[in-house]
């Protein structure tokens, strides 16, 4: 692992976090919900591209990758599903399950420290339910064209939704059984003077 900065997967994270504010003004103010769909697959793409990069390529992962790549994943998995709402485009609810289960484990961030962990490793399973979301948005926002290939989409797009957020929920609970296990087996790590915990 290495200290570049300059790599195609940090660059193309990069541009997946400028394409965010683009992707808002596109949905909510110009109203140009073809592009907006274009942004969103252009990130879909390259957010998986950039992992395989990282991954296949020599001298492509770096620590700046390991941050940036998950941070922005977490930024389109707020603000993506709130503008859709914002353009009535999914309901309102769906946002809410959405958010609540991620602040529910950002809850548990304090457990885990206290005994010297930072998070715990993500799962294969929520992996493919962040993807099936991700997928099923783009195919959603795309379904609101008032034609038929449109309805067919969207009721493809609502399908990788309701499977997603199945997964997620349940990642969710597995996650909540880790946090669980953690706090029963593992002993509070002991403070450093400054009061911050050690890593172990």
């Amino acid at each position: 692992m290495g200290d570049r900065v300059l790599t195609i997967p940090n660059v193309l994270s990069a541009i997946r976090l400028i394409l965010v504010p683009v992707f808002l003004y596109l949905l909510l103010v110009a109203e140009q919900t073809g592009w907006a769909v274009a942004v969103l697959m252009f990130s879909g793409f390259s957010d998986w591209a950039d992992g395989k990069i990282a991954r296949l390529v020599d001298n492509q992962s770096s620590r700046l990758g390991e941050l940036l790549d998950p941070l922005v994943d977490r930024i389109y998995m707020i603000v993506v599903p709130l503008a859709l709402a914002a353009a009535g485009v999914v309901p309102w609810w769906f946002v809410i399950v959405l958010l609540g289960r991620d602040l529910v484990l950002a809850a548990t961030l304090p457990l885990l420290r206290s005994r010297g962990l930072t998070a715990l490793p993500v799962t294969y399973l929520g992996k493919g339910a962040t993807f099936a979301l991700m997928s099923g948005l783009p195919l959603v926002l795309l379904g609101q064209f008032d034609a038929l290939w449109s309805r067919v989409i969207l009721a493809c797009g609502w399908a990788f939704l309701i499977w997603g957020l199945a997964l997620y929920l349940w990642s969710a609970v597995l996650y909540l059984m880790q946090v669980s296990m953690v706090a029963r087996s593992m002993p509070r790590a002991p403070a450093t003077p400054r009061g911050r915990v050690t890593g172990g």
